[in-house]
């Protein structure tokens, strides 16, 4: 079917002056231009935007769909206000899956509950399975004995490479396991919620509150092979309403060795529906970020490394395959920079397109080696929400939090995202904090670092698209390209943020707000 969009602005995301009309003819974009095309087009239905805003459909370019979809499933502890509301989620999610091999509840947050669960205390509820508590992070968790003991970690346990072991005043673990200390349990306790039909129904459920969002496509930014599977096959039966682009990356989370994955399809591999992207790597943790800083003169030195990021990033580059590095602390930056320059070094013919995911903290310098290299800054400006709050006010001297602006001055390209299931993924709403760079508790952060509101809105389009290599197949409005659309209704006005009054996957509509409502 063919439509005509018409009588508001158009944000297209690429160069050239706005059009006034848009036509559509079945999943494509047929042409955009001036009023008169109409005249060439009167088999279109004529849609009267009414002066709202037509957008190319947002691309959400660090996602974890595949793991989101699962946290429904299991108990939210995330509000919890005393120990034992926390172990009641457990009990109840016992109960609720009595055939899960290891019991899990997710979204624990120490700092906003105040509770900080142990072995003992899990222990003491004397279940017949490992218990794993996971972090809202999913970059730790806490177990009981008996997952311990799965684990195979005892007294004697070392600290494993990238991760740490908590431990009591005894020298005991005491059941926390941050960054991949966990990478295991992880692994283990998707059993049983990964069964092909199981999984698909609960991708599919959470689907639509993307789409209800303005997000037309995601970057799952932690795929397992199992995971791209499964996109595919829901693809083939015409059943995902979204296009996936899926970073390859192990079932042991936080990993890099993906093994005998890079024998498989390489980046780009794939169609518009479900297609191949980097390989997701770590250079630092997301607890425990690596950092290297001065605050007043006084030098501040902390977090994980991931030190085999260098020969596996490469590895994976000589085999086809562009990357994805997770960088938190400005130490993990540049780990990346590093790889990412031992990669353009083994082959410099190749368009790398290096993605560096998060920028937690960087320096000038850092940006401008960044852009050096010509990486794409895969951010979430959602992000200033709970670090402007936990970070509690602290600046360092030479280095920026988020420096969102700073990375877009050095020449960046800008990809936005939100890390769902980690932190909250509107774009909208997200990117109302990266133009605000203020908290929902009303604290400011390092507001020099803001970015403007209609530069986000590119960045959650254009700039998500070119960082899967996907420029010429969505991420903005011109002929040839999915007719993946979005309509805004309200200002372009981060303090008062537009709403999505419709979203079109593909020329057709999956959903308009006035008729959800």
């Amino acid at each position: 079917m063919k439509h005509a969009f018409t009588g508001g602005r158009v944000l297209t995301m690429a160069p050239g002056p706005a059009p006034d009309v848009v036509i559509v003819d079945g999943d494509r974009i047929a042409a955009v231009g001036e009023r008169g095309i109409l005249s060439a087009h009167l088999d279109a239905q004529v849609h009267d935007l009414a002066g709202h805003t037509l957008v190319p459909g947002f691309i959400d370019a660090h996602n974890h769909l595949s793991i989101a979809a699962l946290h429904p499933q299991w108990h939210d502890v995330s509000h919890v206000t005393s120990m034992e509301e926390l172990l009641d989620g457990v009990r109840a999610q016992a109960a609720a899956e009595p055939e899960a091999e290891w019991i899990r509840v997710c979204g624990w947050n120490e700092v906003t509950t105040g509770v900080a669960p142990t072995r003992n205390d899990l222990d003491a509820l004397e279940l017949d399975r490992p218990i794993v508590v996971a972090h809202f992070s999913l970059h730790q968790a806490v177990v009981c004995s008996r997952g311990l003991e799965d684990l195979e970690i005892g007294r004697r346990a070392p600290d494993p490479a990238g991760g740490e072991l908590g431990r009591g005043a005894d020298g005991e673990p005491n059941g926390l396991l941050i960054e991949r200390a966990w990478s295991e349990a992880h692994a283990r306790s998707l059993a049983g919620f990964t069964d092909r039909d199981r999984w698909g129904d609960y991708v599919l459920a959470r689907i639509p509150n993307l789409l209800r969002h303005g997000i037309t496509a995601i970057h799952d930014a932690a795929c397992t092979s199992e995971g791209e599977d499964l996109y595919r096959w829901l693809a083939r039966d015409r059943r995902l309403p979204l296009s996936v682009l899926a970073m390859p990356h192990s079932a042991a989370l936080l990993t890099n060795d993906v093994g005998s994955r890079l024998d498989g399809p390489a980046t780009g591999e794939g169609d518009e529906a479900v297609r191949v992207g980097g390989v997701k790597f770590f250079a630092d943790g997301g607890i425990a970020i690596a950092l290297d800083v001065a605050i007043h003169g006084q030098r501040l030195l902390m977090g994980i490394t991931m030190d085999d990021l260098e020969p596996r990033l490469v590895e994976a580059a000589r085999r086809g395959y562009r990357v994805g590095v997770h960088a938190m602390g400005n130490v993990g930056v540049q780990r990346t920079i590093e790889a990412f320059a031992a990669a353009r070094r083994a082959m410099p013919d190749e368009d790398h397109r290096f993605r560096i995911e998060h920028v937690g903290v960087a320096s000038r310098e850092q940006c401008q080696a960044l852009a050096a290299l010509g990486a794409v800054a895969v951010v979430q400006p959602g992000f200033v929400d709970h670090v402007g709050d936990s970070s509690g006010g602290v600046r360092f001297d030479e280095h920026a939090w988020l420096p969102f602006a700073t990375l877009a001055e050095a020449g960046v390209a800008l990809a936005a995202s939100s890390d769902d299931p980690c932190a909250p993924f509107p774009p909208l709403w997200c990117s109302a904090r990266g133009t605000t760079r203020t908290t929902d508790a009303g604290n400011e952060f390092e507001p020099d670092q803001a970015v403007d509101f209609e530069a986000w809105l590119n960045a959650y389009t254009a700039g998500s698209a070119y960082a899967g290599g996907q420029e010429h197949e969505r991420g903005s409005i011109a002929p040839g390209l999915r007719a993946d659309l979005v309509i805004l209704d309200g200002a372009l006005d981060a303090y008062d943020p537009p709403r999505v009054a419709e979203t079109w996957v593909g020329g057709v509509p999956v959903f308009v707000a006035d008729a959800a409502e």
